[in-house]
């Protein structure tokens, strides 16, 4: 079962960074700028944030087999509907409209995996899962990038469509029926919202991965201006990224399960290290491509970030979970954004490297404020019965 519960995260991943590498393609054939085109991402984008909540809340009386089939359904629609688009308001919408179950399919679908895992397993068999996504970065985007380039842009979505009516079908054989959680309800999962723990936890990825995106988004104008590549090497340097992502997936799944708020404080230890030193050695070809894959080893947090949720959400899971992948794609915001401040304001394109820094400070800062908060917490409790007795 979490083999077609990957396969969904493998196409759900490819469809979201397949389209960054077609969009000359796509503002070709309909007539559009590329900013224009661009659109389609923020608009995905856009799906996700509203759409992760919202599903998690509504359907929250629903067994998570149907919720995911149907959320695969959506998606599978979505994408070929983005294939069918015949002008650019269309194809907006029909992204938007793609990406409305993405966040709602990974969060059940991690939680279903962690819930038939062994308690000191739970963050592999999230890796498990996500390792759908760092596999699509590895090989499911460059192919889906290949075929918009080579035979049209509609075709790259369609098979991402195509990708997510097999999962959908696979869940349909595959995974058992289920029943509605006792006592489930939109408000049980609106309780999430008041927990100290569920909003800083959120906070960590939110701010202390906006780098990663901050250097992914410049990647081949700092590897062509600074590094002096030619550009025939940046789907070399993005297979460095994405190897570097399966790494740290595996790995951080695995030190997740031994320590888990230990693994969190250490790997936003390892951003800020990681990403001063590719500020630092950008302009040094051998060093800026060791960086590239040790940069994309900062997914090595996002399992912990996963299990750390499940553990303070309560009984709120869905929706907590849902919702990270809601801060995910707010670092995606914030962090390019950040990025090209500092580049138009005169810095150079490896400022990125130190705007990632910065940001992961903040997370680490988040982390301690969470971490030292929950020890507090104990402690209160600890202290209530021998304060009665």
């Amino acid at each position: 079962m979490e083999l077609a519960l990957a396969v969904g995260a493998f196409g759900v991943g490819a469809g979201e960074f397949a389209s960054m590498g077609i969009l000359p393609n796509v503002a070709q054939g309909l007539g559009i700028t590329e900013p224009q085109a661009g659109h389609m991402i923020s608009a995905y984008a856009l799906g996700v944030v509203v759409g992760a909540p919202i599903i998690a809340v509504i359907s929250a009386k629903m067994a998570r087999r149907t919720l995911l089939l149907w959320l695969m359904v959506i998606f599978a629609l979505g994408n070929v509907a983005s294939a069918l688009a015949g002008n650019y308001l269309s194809l907006v919408g029909f992204r938007f409209f793609a990406g409305l179950p993405h966040g709602a399919y990974f969060g059940v679908a991690f939680l279903v995996a962690a819930g038939m895992a062994e308690p000191s397993r739970r963050a592999q068999a999230v890796g498990r899962v996500m390792l759908g996504i760092t596999l699509a970065t590895l090989v499911g985007s460059p192919v889906a990038t290949w075929l918009g380039q080579a035979l049209g842009w509609r075709l790259a979505f369609a098979m991402v469509g195509a990708i997510g009516a097999l999962t959908a079908l696979l869940i349909l054989v595959f995974m058992p029926l289920d029943k509605v959680q006792t006592g489930a309800s939109p408000l049980r999962e609106l309780g999430a919202l008041r927990r100290k723990q569920v909003w800083l936890t959120l906070g960590i990825p939110a701010i202390g991965l906006g780098g990663m995106f901050a250097v992914y988004s410049y990647i081949a104008s700092t590897l062509t201006q600074v590094s002096g590549f030619s550009p025939a090497f940046i789907p070399i340097a993005l297979v460095l990224f994405g190897l570097g992502m399966n790494v740290g997936n595996v790995v951080g799944s695995r030190l997740a399960d031994r320590a888990l708020m230990p693994t969190i404080g250490a790997m936003l230890i390892w951003v800020i290290a990681v990403m001063t030193l590719y500020w630092l050695t950008a302009s040094n070809p051998w060093m800026v491509s060791l960086c590239i894959f040790l940069i994309g080893c900062n997914f090595a947090i996002c399992p912990a970030v996963q299990t750390r949720l499940m553990d303070v959400a309560g009984d709120a899971q869905t929706l907590a979970a849902a919702l990270n992948h809601s801060a995910f794609n707010f670092a995606n915001a914030l962090g390019p954004w950040l990025g090209g401040i500092a580049i138009s304001a005169g810095f150079g394109w490896a400022s990125t490297g130190w705007v990632g820094a910065i940001l992961a400070v903040g997370g680490l800062v988040v982390f301690l404020v969470s971490w030292a908060q929950e020890r507090s917490d104990k402690r209160d409790t600890e202290a209530e019965p021998a304060a009665a007795a």
